[in-house]
């Protein structure tokens, strides 16, 4: 991309890069408020475990173009863009953050659990005192690599007219204008990896011998 190129259009970049992150981070926190406590939930009840996140990997496996066509329709939804962009974004979501939790609040030591039992420590307590700063990494793990599915797919949100960076790579593909494709393509991957590395270092971070 030239100089004269990004000069006529780096406010449309940037303006579109915001609301990809904005999407993105929308996304991602319904996401975690969603399957951080059903995940502790399955914990308590395994039987429903297999179900759910069944359900979520069902999810996952829908193409992003029919999710997007799916919620369309619906009439609490169509009429904005952006609700559709989130929606279908969270369900994408969904599924590595809700399988860390369980999974590593489930690995935790049976012996560490026996102890904080004996030091009289109520469920409440032992879910935040030491389960969750256990499971931690394994949660942020989740959440790493859903951010980074969930920036991917966002590119997707402009098919329905939800803005982003997809806006750019659509307008040149259309155009064939490879410049474009790149204005888009190369903040999107930008964006991936910045998440992926800031999100690495705090699950490094969050990191405990069990």
């Amino acid at each position: 991309m030239s100089s004269s190129f990004l000069q006529q259009n780096g406010a449309t970049i940037l303006s579109l890069t915001i609301e990809h992150l904005w999407l993105t981070a929308a996304a991602m926190l319904f996401a975690a408020a969603i399957a951080v406590p059903v995940g502790v939930w399955l914990t308590r009840s395994p039987a429903w475990a297999r179900p759910v996140i069944g359900l979520a990997n069902i999810l996952q496996t829908i193409p992003s173009l029919a999710m997007f066509g799916f919620l369309l329709p619906l009439p609490w939804l169509g009429d904005r863009a952006a609700r559709i962009a989130i929606v279908a974004l969270t369900a994408y979501a969904l599924l590595p953050i809700l399988r860390n939790t369980y999974a590593g609040i489930r690995g935790i030591d049976p012996a560490v659990m026996d102890v904080a039992r004996a030091m009289g420590l109520t469920g409440t307590q032992r879910l935040f005192k030491v389960e969750l700063p256990l499971a931690a990494s394994f949660i942020l793990t989740g959440l790493r690599t859903a951010t980074v599915t969930c920036i991917g797919i966002a590119t997707i949100a402009a098919a329905v007219g939800a803005g982003g960076l997809g806006e750019l790579i659509f307008r040149g593909v259309a155009s064939v204008d490879n410049r474009l494709v790149l204005a888009g393509a190369i903040p999107a991957a930008g964006l991936a990896l910045v998440a992926d590395a800031v999100l690495g270092i705090f699950e490094r971070l969050l990191t405990v011998k069990r």
